[in-house]
């Protein structure tokens, strides 16, 4: 069915709007990443989307389009750590580098994707760059005990296009929830799940669950999936369509704040290096999610055997 007919559907405003089916969104994002679907159409989906939400079953249509397009990462007997980067740092300094590579530092694979989707944030290619660790042009496998960054147009251009739409109108659209649910790795992974807002906590812990994701799911920093340095948040972990909490959130007021960089590139990268290297502590929430994330990776192996 062509894309008029799906916004047709989608389009009938907040009340009106009709979901699709998993198989009907899945045909729709199909298009919209194959490039078939013009710029004004284009824009038409992500602004009725925006207006309708997606439905659990919508969002695992949308990742059955993506998974079957997107050039893939080869997989290990562990599973790789999985860490989407979008939002970046606009208030406090980006910490998912340092969460990658303190986890890789203790013998985990770790993919780190993203792309810049708002010009004014420190983004996590920018706090690689000023650790002089480049991006991966082209997917290879990661060994266990590295860290590799992968632009999502090397993963999948059509996506990075899907993405770009926000620089012209504005908001958000379904990609920015699909790279966060995504699993771009051809075997085991475990997926990083951040969100932001509590209505999005809902849609993708019922998304996790219905497609039967191995993933971890925390209010992120910013939305990024790293756990806020200051407070702990809470983690929940899911597997085979199981969720349960690993982590609870921390209650109370605040006894210690850490001491954290400026925001910008340089200051997160020289900080980064000086927890890698011993001279600062890594902050206590990010600890214990790393104690979380190496968990189910382990606990995933003795499964398997």
């Amino acid at each position: 069915m062509g894309i008029s007919q799906y916004i047709k559907e989608i389009g009938r405003g907040k009340d009106g709007a009709r979901a699709l089916t998993r198989a009907q969104a899945a045909d729709l994002m199909g298009q919209v990443l194959d490039g078939t679907v013009g710029d004004l159409a284009l824009g038409g989906f992500c602004l009725a989307m925006r207006i309708k939400g997606e439905t659990p079953e919508e969002m695992a249509g949308f990742l059955d389009a993506t998974h079957v397009r997107l050039q893939r990462i080869p997989g290990n007997h562990k599973p790789v750590v999985v860490l989407p980067s979008y939002n970046g740092a606009r208030k406090l300094p980006l910490l998912t580098p340092l969460l990658a590579l303190w986890l890789a530092r203790q013998g985990a694979a770790v993919l780190v994707h993203g792309t810049p989707t708002e010009d004014k944030r420190i983004t996590a290619d920018a706090v690689f760059a000023a650790l002089g660790i480049e991006p991966l042009t082209q997917v290879r496998a990661i060994a266990p005990g590295q860290c590799a960054f992968v632009p999502t147009e090397a993963l999948l251009p059509g996506l990075k296009r899907l993405l770009d739409v926000r620089r012209s109108v504005g908001l958000r659209n379904p990609g920015h929830s699909l790279v966060k649910l995504m699993n771009p790795v051809a075997g085991p992974a475990l997926i990083v799940g951040s969100y932001t807002h509590p209505e999005y906590a809902v849609s993708m812990a019922e998304t996790f669950a219905l497609t039967g994701a191995h993933a971890l799911l925390l209010r992120g920093t910013e939305g990024e999936p790293v756990a806020d340095a200051r407070r702990q948040p809470r983690i929940e972990a899911f597997r085979d369509g199981e969720r349960r909490e690993r982590v609870p959130a921390q209650e109370g007021p605040l006894v210690q704040l850490p001491e954290l960089p400026a925001i910008d590139a340089a200051a997160t990268a020289a900080y980064t290096r000086a927890v890698l290297d011993g001279a600062l502590p890594l902050p206590a929430p990010i600890a214990r999610q790393a104690d979380c994330i190496l968990s189910e990776v382990n606990s995933h192996e003795l499964l398997a055997v």
